[in-house]
């Protein structure tokens, strides 16, 4: 199925006889058919991000294909008409409007190595699995320690996604503690922490109360006194702290904690500071932002995700370690079946994945066609959209939530939570049929409105409208 009003932007097929695709390319000779097929599909693929404009964010319809195979494989024409039903029904980050979430436009070398990675197959679990992209792993683990102020000596790990990247970090850090059969073990983290931590307790077998939450102050930022409080009543209690958790980009307003004051405070209990910098510590790669994550650099661990800021393809998260060896300490079985790895840890012996695909190429690919220039210009760009487009927001008719980074939420100053909801879904329907796309997040019981600035097509005329039509919602509100 093909949507009617769409059919003008993939054009005819260019494949109107049935070819047949080998289940598998040769390994002897240039598969001509594979060919083809990969040209065929990078074409629809490059003309659906390239027709993104002439349509909104969201499709224009809900599109169900197929789940289930046939009773015979088809061929490559239908194939083709499959992915173009898929890609016909998918969400859209390359329109300038969409600003509801962490999610940019694909880097174009990202997307590229994406391919590769799947036609190398490569198995990260062993290093006879995957010599080169094991080395080519740990070494750039290596470059984001050392960038973000990590001492020699400091590694990591790419896992999928910034919630396995904290679970990690959260096992290691309970096995460092002695904790690991102790179920009263506590992990601190700020009200505005990431919903991850409670996921990462439920997995780990913690106590119901195994995760406790710091009230924030008016900028969102973790109140050290409480904090502070809260270790001490701990420690009356007999309940270890395993961790202690500092956010570094909120997922509301973007707030990054007083990270070099937690740092003070873990450093002088001895207790294991993770920064879950899943949002923004990627800040710290460029020399014009990096002084925003001041203090980064004195943790035991950083959640760090790359595909939020800089457009690389999902999945694309580490996990960085100022001690390497606790990574391997906390994950280690030997491997028996493989055999041993030649210079430093198997990959699988590093996390809780065994089995990973090689998501570093897209990371490593990304950053190098982007330069030490281009990420400059990437994140200082998204900082600079999204202090224009608060610059243009009403701060009289509006509560507006924001921090350093590229996030801002908004709701009226008047009314009731009831009165926000339904003001925050009125508006949004709105929006989406300007082809803007924000999201409506309940925050402290209240309903905003939140834009995320990271998409680089995104230009002042479209912040313009937004601000135009958020600063007039509020007018029918008492």
């Amino acid at each position: 199925m093909v949507i009617p009003h769409l059919v003008f932007l993939v054009g005819p097929s260019r494949n109107p006889e049935p070819v047949a695709l080998s289940a598998f390319a040769s390994p002897d000779a240039l598969d001509p058919q594979l060919l083809q097929f990969l040209e065929g599909a990078s074409e629809r693929l490059c003309r659906w991000i390239g027709s993104a404009g002439e349509r909104g964010p969201l499709p224009a319809l809900r599109i169900l294909p197929d789940a289930a195979p046939q009773v015979h494989g088809r061929d490559m024409g239908q194939l083709l008409d499959d992915l173009q039903q898929v890609m016909d029904g998918a969400f859209q980050p390359s329109h300038p409007g969409s600003l509801a979430h962490f999610d940019p436009p694909p880097l174009s070398a990202s997307i590229a190595a994406d391919l590769i990675c799947a036609g190398l197959n490569n198995n990260l679990l062993a290093e006879e699995l995957s010599p080169s992209l094991s080395h080519l792993e740990r070494q750039l683990c290596t470059w984001f320690a050392e960038r973000i102020g990590f001492p020699t000596g400091a590694s990591g790990v790419a896992a999928s996604g910034g919630s396995l990247s904290n679970l990690i970090a959260l096992v290691s850090a309970r096995h460092h503690a002695g904790l690991d059969h102790n179920p009263d073990a506590v992990v601190v983290v700020s009200a505005d922490a990431h919903v991850s931590w409670r996921k990462a307790a439920r997995v780990m077998g913690l106590q119901s109360d195994g995760v406790r939450s710091i009230p924030v102050d008016e900028q969102g930022l973790i109140d050290l006194q409480q904090l502070e409080d809260e270790l001490e009543a701990l420690s009356r209690e007999g309940r270890p702290c395993m961790a202690v958790v500092a956010t570094a980009g909120t997922t509301v307003r973007g707030a990054i904690d007083p990270l070099s004051a937690m740092a003070d405070l873990c450093s002088s209990l001895g207790l294991w500071l993770h920064v879950d910098g899943a949002i923004g510590a990627v800040f710290a790669l460029s020399p014009t932002t990096t002084h925003l994550l001041h203090g980064i650099e004195r943790a035991d661990s950083i959640t760090v995700n790359p595909q939020k800021v800089l457009g690389i393809t999902k999945t694309s998260s580490l996990l960085l370690v100022r001690k390497a060896k606790v990574l391997s300490e906390a994950f280690s079985t030997g491997l028996p079946y493989m055999e041993p790895a030649l210079e430093h840890d198997h990959g699988g012996e590093l996390g809780l994945q065994g089995s990973r695909p090689a998501e570093v190429l897209k990371l490593w690919l990304g950053l190098r066609q982007l330069g030490e220039s281009g990420i400059e210009q990437v994140l200082s760009a998204a900082i600079a959209r999204r202090q224009y487009f608060q610059q243009q927001l009403d701060p009289n008719r509006l509560i507006i939530l924001t921090g350093p980074l590229h996030v801002l939420a908004c709701r009226p100053q008047c009314g009731q939570a009831q009165q926000h909801a339904a003001w925050s879904m009125e508006t949004r329907r709105l929006l989406l049929s300007r082809s803007i796309m924000v999201s409506r997040p309940l925050h402290q019981g209240r309903h905003f409105l939140k834009a995320v600035l990271g998409n680089p097509h995104t230009d002042h005329g479209l912040l313009d409208q937004l601000a135009s039509i958020l600063n007039q919602s509020v007018e029918a509100l008492p």
